[in-house]
């Protein structure tokens, strides 16, 4: 994986646990705010893993 690469995910990770760091933190913690904590995550990082985290291409 190129520097590039991995600073974008080293950003974009950050961000995103900011945002999810902000949304389960507000008042109670539901199952239904963890739910979308892990789909946003599987959204967002399953994709770009696949496309520049794969070893051997």
């Amino acid at each position: 994986m190129k520097k590039g690469a991995v600073a974008g995910f080293m950003l974009l990770g950050a961000v995103w646990a900011w945002l999810a760091w902000i949304m389960l933190s507000k008042d109670g913690l539901t199952l239904k705010d963890i739910i979308i904590v892990v789909m946003s995550g599987i959204i967002v990082f399953v994709p770009l893993w696949k496309r520049y985290g794969r070893k051997g291409e």
